[in-house]
């Protein structure tokens, strides 16, 4: 991995962007969860200043306090070689410590290491700290995620004072032919990556063609009006009876009121534009989508070596490839291995960007990865024949 330059205003820069996310939120927005896959905003701010003092300041800083002993237990997320931690379905139980105090948390972390990264430091822990950068920036987009899903359970629809707008699909749709080959998959150029990146491979691809653009609001009514969700032909028998049990009728946040569709956004309750790409599908809602139209997913190898002649950026998008090690992936020791490695199974592969990724944090080679069933991500689709 080679890292950016690890300086201490580009580390407070990064620092003060999950704040000014949370910045319109008020004390009762921030300890709630309304689902188990969502985490409170306020347990993000600690979680992310936890990662710091746990992985940089408590291992290489000789005169260091932790800011409190418990604070480990309580903002740990899945770190087993470094303890205990509150479960992740119980984050939401947690109204102590209080915003305040998670606040006060942060800014002894930032006086700390801005100090310690000021007076120089080695190449093993700009490396640990870029991570820690990078791992911050995943969770400001979480952090959107998280935030729309509350506000977007709520009966008075809040808006969030944070520009979060996709924009509209305006090209015509057309179809990129790629060529039969063997093409080289993977990370290999001077910039950061995560090791799920690398491993840089062959593979062999068949002829094919992709969207340029993603599917649109428009498009996907179509879908629904043609009774897509009712259809079990058009489904993965697991995501057929997801749909069933869950009475799937549309994306997530869509509402049917009044003869026509109506949508939650961080702006608000406003009518589907059909213009915009559709957002907040699962994966089963995507491959189904992608079966009535008798095209496909692309797979995510199909897409890296495609996204060099379309734009990306605006939804995460699926594809129909399974989250796994690339040929030669090796993990580190001790907890930073725990990072990726252990969560390839069961999950599917997205690839871009979305237009809650935080700026610099997206590549061709970024693989993100979500288990099948879920949309409060900022999913959309790209088709493939």
């Amino acid at each position: 991995m080679t890292t950016n330059t690890i300086t201490s205003e580009r580390f407070l820069e990064i620092r003060q962007q999950t704040e000014q996310i949370c910045s319109s939120l008020e004390p009762e927005d921030v300890s709630i969860q309304p689902a188990d896959f969502v985490s409170p905003p306020k347990w993000h701010l600690a979680h992310t200043t936890w990662f710091f003092e746990q992985f940089i300041l408590s291992d290489f800083c000789s005169d260091y306090k932790v800011f409190h002993e418990d604070y480990a237990y309580y903002f740990n997320s899945y770190y087993n070689n470094v303890g205990k931690r509150v479960l992740r379905a119980e984050r939401g139980l947690m109204t102590r410590p209080t915003l305040q105090s998670v606040l006060e948390y942060r800014a002894y972390v930032n006086e700390h290491l801005a100090q310690f990264i000021a007076k120089g430091i080695s190449e093993e822990i700009s490396n640990i700290i870029e991570i820690g950068l990078q791992h911050e920036q995943q969770h400001q987009e979480l952090l959107i995620y998280d935030i729309k899903y509350i506000f977007g359970n709520q009966p008075s629809f809040p808006k969030l004072d944070y520009t979060i707008q996709l924009q509209v699909e305006t090209q015509t749709q057309t179809f990129i032919p790629i060529k039969e080959g063997v093409y080289e998959i993977g990370h290999n150029n001077d910039g950061f990556c995560f090791d799920n990146e690398l491993g840089r491979h062959k593979v062999y691809l068949h002829e094919y063609q992709i969207s340029n653009r993603l599917v649109t609001n428009a498009e996907y009514i179509q879908f629904i009006e043609a009774g897509g969700y009712n259809d079990f032909n058009l489904w993965h028998a697991e995501g057929w009876d997801f749909v069933q049990n869950n009475k799937l009728k549309a994306p997530l946040y869509w509402h049917y009121v009044e003869e026509k569709w109506m949508q939650y956004t961080l702006n608000g309750f406003v009518e589907v534009d059909g213009n915009l790409p559709v957002s907040h599908v699962t994966f089963y809602e995507a491959f189904a989508y992608a079966q009535w139209k008798g095209m496909r997913l692309p797979t995510e190898f199909e897409w890296e070596v495609a996204s060099v002649q379309f734009k990306y950026g605006q939804l995460w998008e699926w594809t129909n490839s399974a989250y796994l090690p690339y040929p030669n992936y090796t993990k580190v020791d001790g907890a930073l291995g725990e990072y990726n490695g252990k969560f390839m199974v069961n999950q599917m592969v997205l690839r871009g960007a979305s237009v809650a990724t935080s700026k610099n944090h997206s590549r061709a080679t970024y693989r993100n990865f979500f288990q099948a069933n879920l949309r409060w991500q900022f999913s959309g689709i790209r088709l493939a024949k």
